[in-house]
């Protein structure tokens, strides 16, 4: 198999089966793989592509727990966000990509660590879920990463782990649907994508399937914590890469 479908298929398989036990994870795993390898701009459409089918894989498994009058806030939010995202695809060197993709994965997933379980915020109402939304889709339209933003929040909110699974399910295909819409209509998706979205969809399915099996039979909160020590060493790996070749 040629390196680069090899790599796609790796962080597809470590992505989905991280996705389907967090509901949200797959963009952050696939792209601290694919980083290494892997043009920006077909990583980002890799990135949308595999979470909108893992989305819709793990949907019949978590559906009873959504709620359109919750959601619906986060989705309007993050249709405006997605059209500024997108303009900023392919705007940065790879080397850049990596390093603030790796500063994020590092602020991002200690600070979900370290959350006090019983902390709320009850203030903002649906205008501050729009807003966070909004962020999401801007991040979405960027890199794939719609979820992680909604997701600080609904923890912070203190909804159940149905809820926020719900929530995020609905929010995030909205999102990768709208993001693949743009980047087709602007033309970022070309003929040349085929197979290595082929293989993106094809390694993610059964991973997808495996995780959020054990979501649903184990701990959210033992997996929650393995799965962001996972990513907060792909930060680690990805600035250190950067800082390395900067220097």
């Amino acid at each position: 198999m040629d390196g680069t479908l090899l790599l796609i298929g790796l962080g597809a398989a470590a992505a989905g089966f991280a996705q389907g036990i967090s509901g949200f994870a797959f963009s952050l795993v696939a792209l601290s793989v694919w980083a290494w390898g892997i043009n920006p701009v077909l990583a980002a459409v890799l990135a949308v592509f595999g979470s909108l089918v893992g989305q819709l894989v793990t949907l019949p498994f978590v559906w009873r727990g959504f709620n359109l009058r919750q959601a619906l806030p986060f989705v309007l939010g993050g249709l405006v966000g997605i059209p500024i995202g997108a303009q900023f695809v392919g705007a940065a060197d790879p080397t850049l990509f990596k390093f603030v993709l790796g500063l994020f994965l590092l602020i991002y997933c200690p600070a979900m660590l370290l959350m006090r379980p019983d902390l709320r915020i009850k203030a903002g109402g649906r205008i501050a879920d729009a807003v966070v939304g909004w962020i999401g889709g801007v991040l979405g339209g960027f890199s794939g990463l719609s979820g992680p933003a909604p997701t600080l929040w609904a923890t912070l909110r203190g909804l159940s782990k149905d809820e926020q699974r719900g929530i995020l399910q609905g929010f995030n295909i909205a999102m990768h649907t709208g993001t693949l819409a743009v980047y087709a209509a602007s033309g970022r998706i070309v003929a040349d994508m085929a197979a290595p979205l082929a293989v993106t969809g094809l390694v993610l399915v059964p991973f997808a399937i495996m995780g959020v099996l054990v979501f649903r039979q184990l701990s959210t909160v033992g997996f929650r914590r393995l799965v962001l020590m996972v990513l907060t060493v792909s930060g680690l790996v990805l600035v250190w890469g950067a800082v390395a070749a900067w220097v």
